[in-house]
């Protein structure tokens, strides 16, 4: 494909795997996707989601960067209207710091949670508003040191972390073109809005000190395996988590099973193939078409990519795989 390649990793909770658990298992993906030329690993903020261990983002983030060595690690995003921008650029200073250079800020305006969760954080609906004015207060405690500034972000200050606008509608595409961010889009979960935003994107698209051109990142679900079978069997796990979101019953991660059609209702399975409808199933193969077809279709500048497996080692194995079929990895000794 000839584009980088990255991962957002969900940290995972399952039937069999506790919170600790998740948290290595990310760590151990990470390393491992550094060896096969993965270009970042992204984490995202949820809250009260049984099923997601990445609540305290950056935290998370520190974990996997003291496992890792070279591989970029980011957030995929921080709900920005859940926190104050200061506490951020405090937060991800810190990290830079600890891994300078390798620090990504995704950020999103979605509270990443449920009305009466974003009560508990203390935030309310109305904060998602001033998104835009958020962005660029947390970019300026980013920046040097100004004679006579008064409030510092220690110790974020002249940082300069990279920012990413993340987004599944207009609204980002836009924000991003205009502050001449880097955006991310996505069509794991929201397919449908995937070309016309890329689109919004690249036409309203202003050179800014971080960036000189457009730079879009397309997220894309990616299931692989020895054959396109196993392949789609493994796939039941995410199809199993999305409908159960439908249900209002939002658990642990669950095994995959053989047939699918005994698990959702004809209307379930429309509701969750509308929103997996970029979904990449399959063998190395399989895999690598899909995502050249992908990548011609969009023009992105770079993929990132979603697994949710339920095992472990297979979930290792799909990574592999997709890194075989990306091109990224080629001749890796005892790899």
């Amino acid at each position: 494909m000839n584009i980088p390649l990255s991962i957002l990793e969900l940290v995972s909770i399952t039937e069999t795997t506790d919170a600790r658990g998740a948290l290595d298992n990310a760590r151990d993906l990470a390393a491992h996707a550094e060896q096969w030329g993965y270009n970042r690993i992204w984490v995202a903020e949820h809250h009260n989601m049984p099923g997601i261990a990445s609540a305290a983002t950056s935290v998370v983030l520190a974990h996997i960067g003291a496992g890792t060595n070279t591989i970029r690690i980011g957030a995929g995003g921080i709900m920005l209207p859940n926190h104050a921008p200061y506490v951020i650029a405090e937060q991800f200073g810190t990290l830079e710091r600890l891994f300078p250079g390798r620090v990504d800020l995704g950020l999103g305006r979605a509270p990443g949670t449920d009305g009466v969760t974003l009560r508990a954080l203390r935030r309310t609906p109305e904060a998602a508003e001033h998104f835009p004015q958020d962005v660029m207060e947390l970019q300026s405690w980013f920046a040097p040191v100004a004679p006579g500034q008064r409030i510092v972000a220690v110790p974020a200050a002249g940082t300069e972390i990279p920012l990413w606008i993340l987004g599944s509608s207009h609204f980002g595409a836009m924000l991003a073109g205009e502050l001449g961010l880097p955006y991310a889009f996505a069509s794991h979960f929201a397919p449908a809005d995937l070309i016309p935003a890329l689109g919004l994107y690249r036409d309203r698209f202003k050179p800014s000190h971080q960036l000189d051109k457009p730079y879009a990142m397309v997220g894309v679900n990616v299931i692989a395996a020895d054959t396109d079978e196993e392949a789609k069997r493994l796939a039941t796990t995410q199809q199993m988590a999305f409908t159960n979101i439908f249900r209002g019953a939002r658990g642990l991660g669950q095994p995959p099973i053989d047939d699918i059609e005994t698990y959702w209702t004809p209307i379930e399975k429309a509701q969750a193939g509308r929103m997996l409808a970029r979904s990449i199933v399959g063998s190395r193969d399989t895999v690598r078409t899909g995502l050249e077809a992908l990548v011609e279709e969009t023009g992105a500048d770079e993929l990132i990519v979603v697994s949710m497996i339920y095992d472990h080692a297979a979930r290792l194995h799909s990574v592999k795989l997709t890194a075989e079929a990306a091109g990224i990895l080629v001749g890796v000794p005892g790899q």
